[in-house]
């Protein structure tokens, strides 16, 4: 019996890689916002973990240690116990030794000038963060 063929015909290809083209418009922007959620919440926790160092050395001189750190690296060499486990956002903090106020600031990309802060007296504000504006909890 020749002439009997077998395979996929071009329509065929064209349909399923169609749908594969649908499925990944839905699903990427869905993935961008799941990575985006998740930086901003590394740079609040490394946020918090900063506020601690911040807070252990009023404990120690019952002041706080008064500085203005532009450059995340200026602050992990202020503070050597802490590490940012987000490399997304740029920290500084500014503090006098009543108060302080520490902030991350999204480096680029689809976080570019996105800002995270965290004062002394535990007000916490996002701006510029597309969807994620206003308070974190």
């Amino acid at each position: 019996m020749p002439g009997k063929h077998r395979g996929f015909t071009l329509i065929e290809l064209m349909i399923v890689v169609a749908i594969v083209a649908i499925l990944a418009s839905i699903a990427l922007p869905a993935y961008h916002s799941h990575i985006d959620r998740s930086r901003i919440r590394a740079a609040q926790a490394d946020l918090v973990a900063l506020s601690l160092n911040l807070e252990n050395a009023y404990q120690r001189t019952l002041a706080y240690p008064a500085a203005t750190l532009a450059s995340t690296t200026a602050v992990k060499d202020r503070f050597p116990a802490w590490h940012p486990a987000e490399s997304s956002f740029g920290y500084s903090v500014n503090a006098s030794a009543a108060a302080y106020t520490v902030t991350a600031t999204g480096n680029g990309g689809r976080l570019a000038g996105c800002t995270i802060s965290l004062t002394h007296d535990h007000v916490r504000s996002i701006a510029s963060c597309g969807s994620y504006n206003g308070s974190w909890q």
